[in-house]
């Protein structure tokens, strides 16, 4: 009896250590995208690893760009003029790696703009999770 209920306490603390994880990783996309809607630039920034690299998919290229160049389009935005709404769908995590599969809706001034999947690669440095890729898709048929 006591086995069982040993193991059935491990599992218990498995699940929630897995799901406290998984928390932690989607607080720092969370967070990326409050720093957007509060159009704050280093709020945005922190998120990502300094090496980290940003890219688009268009229709014919592939776009790219450093979080440093990301922070300053959101720098030159004003609070609540660009709100990306996301769902969190497929979550991954491994170790000090995760990756987050997030569909989207842009809008600009209420107005939308867009939508698309994004892509998340983490990674936890000295127990920090940071966004070290984030690929996304952008097109006008969201159904």
């Amino acid at each position: 009896m006591k086995f069982i209920l040993s193991l059935a306490f491990g599992f218990t603390t498995l699940q929630i250590n897995a799901q406290s994880t998984e928390d932690s990783v989607k607080a720092v996309i969370t967070g990326m995208f409050e720093g957007i809607r509060r159009a704050d630039s280093a709020m945005v920034v922190n998120s990502f690893h300094p090496s980290a690299i940003l890219h688009t998919i268009g229709r014919e290229k592939l776009g790219q760009e450093p979080p440093s160049g990301f922070g300053t389009a959101v720098k030159r935005m004003k609070a609540g003029q660009l709100d990306e709404r996301i769902e969190f769908g497929a979550v991954h995590v491994d170790a000090n790696m995760a990756s987050v599969w997030t569909p989207y809706r842009l809008y600009m001034d209420g107005k939308f703009i867009h939508c698309g999947v994004n892509s998340f690669q983490l990674v936890r440095y000295s127990g920090v999770w940071k966004i070290v890729h984030l690929i996304d898709t952008r097109r006008k048929d969201c159904d």
